[in-house]
């Protein structure tokens, strides 16, 4: 019973992460400026990639990813990558 409420769970989080856009991500994140800010607005990335002090977030959406790249505790840049391909 509990690993069917476990399941349960992770497939309602999944089916959330798809049914954002990008262009919904990049409104919630508007004006972040921090790393908190990111993660209060969005929640946890789907993908988070780290090279020294250089870290690159990914929210997948369902028509592309969105990509934040933070610097120390800044936000640089934004970028959304096309639509995904059935």
């Amino acid at each position: 019973m509990r690993r069917a409420i476990v399941a349960l769970a992770l497939l309602g989080l999944a089916l959330v992460g798809c049914s954002r856009t990008k262009e919904d991500v990049l409104r919630k994140a508007e004006n972040v400026k921090t790393r908190a800010d990111l993660e209060s607005r969005l929640g946890r990335p789907d993908d988070i990639a780290k090279l020294g002090p250089v870290e690159r977030r990914t929210y997948k959406a369902s028509n592309g990813d969105v990509v934040f790249v933070i610097v120390g505790d800044t936000v640089t840049l934004q970028a959304a990558g096309g639509d995904k391909k059935p």
